[in-house]
């Protein structure tokens, strides 16, 4: 999965999975935040969002656990490491 490709064609859903802290001091354009530890309790909630989830965090380590949990549960999802990568990416794409 290329992320940048998926981000710049505004494909599935971007998550961010700081705490709702982190996220209210800058967040991607468009994305849902949903926070590491509330991941299980949400799974239903994450598994009705429009696939591939792009998650993100701050360093791209609590994105990566949440990768390998919802891949061992059957979501197509990838790590987009940093929400300032994703922010990166989609800045590339306004015209």
């Amino acid at each position: 999965m290329n992320i940048e490709q998926l981000i710049s064609e505004n494909k599935g859903t971007i998550i961010d999975v700081r705490t709702p802290e982190e996220f209210m001091s800058g967040n991607p354009v468009g994305s849902i935040n949903i926070p590491l530890q509330e991941v299980v309790s949400r799974i239903d909630e994450v598994k009705s969002l429009p696939q591939p989830l792009i998650l993100c965090c701050a360093s791209g380590n609590r994105s990566g656990m949440v990768e390998q949990f919802l891949s061992q549960n059957g979501i197509e999802c990838c790590n987009a490491g940093s929400w300032l990568d994703v922010n990166y990416y989609q800045s590339k794409n306004v015209k």
